[in-house]
């Protein structure tokens, strides 16, 4: 497997009145493609923050980041965002659905901002992505009638839609019962299976099993690296 993430000294710091405070103090990382990584730590620790840099939902203060080899350090927010919407899926712990917007076409979202869309056919792919988190069968409803993991499970789908790199996830288990929450997990280490990288953020010790890494975070510090 090669690198598809390499972070080397990344810092982050956040001001508060006159003094800085750094939430993320000399992060040296290495992701393999096809690996699942769980990011763990308290509240505080720096962990989601982490996970923004890496998505590209934020920037970062010092140091340098290679993303498939690509040194992606100074991307203008322009930049990021294309880049974001070519390379990344998102499954939040909110679900982060539009309630106003049918299955369908909340699944459809990241191909009507995705430059490539005009090829592609979308109704197949949308299709395809319900069918393999066993959804097919509810495209025409909204979000509201379905259940809580119904719904993480159609954000799943949202996610793959662009065939995306990498898969980040943020405590998408963490707004669902213990045995809801199993049932994403098993979606999620099926596409793992499947050859998809998966970074997630989650507080559950129980949920160490599904990852092949887990890096640890305290005060912002990378701690440890399994």
């Amino acid at each position: 497997m090669s690198s598809i993430i390499k972070l080397e000294g990344l810092e982050k710091y956040y001001k508060v009145g006159k003094n800085k405070l750094c939430v993320l103090k000399s992060i040296n990382l290495d992701i393999e493609s096809g690996e699942f990584v769980m990011i763990m730590g308290k509240s505080g620790s720096g962990k989601t923050t982490l996970l923004n840099i890496l998505s590209f939902l934020d920037n970062f203060d010092n140091g340098k980041y290679l993303f498939d080899n690509n040194d992606v350090t100074n991307l203008t927010e322009n930049q990021r965002s294309v880049f974001r919407n070519k390379n990344i899926g998102f499954v939040f712990q909110q679900f982060n659905l539009i309630n106003t917007l049918s299955i369908y076409k909340n699944v459809e979202l990241p191909l009507t901002y995705s430059n490539s869309s005009k090829n592609i056919d979308k109704e197949q792919i949308i299709n395809d992505k319900l069918s393999a988190v066993g959804l097919l069968d509810k495209s025409s409803y909204f979000p509201v009638q379905l259940s809580g993991g119904q719904q993480q499970r159609v954000a799943i789908a949202r996610s793959l839609v662009n065939n995306p790199q990498i898969i980040f996830a943020d405590e998408p288990t963490g707004a669902l019962d213990s045995e809801t929450g199993i049932e994403i997990m098993n979606i999620l280490k099926k596409l793992n299976s499947q050859g998809k990288t998966i970074i997630m953020v989650t507080h559950d010790q129980d949920l160490i099993k599904y990852a092949t890494k887990v890096i640890r975070l305290k005060d912002g510090v990378l701690s440890m690296e399994v």
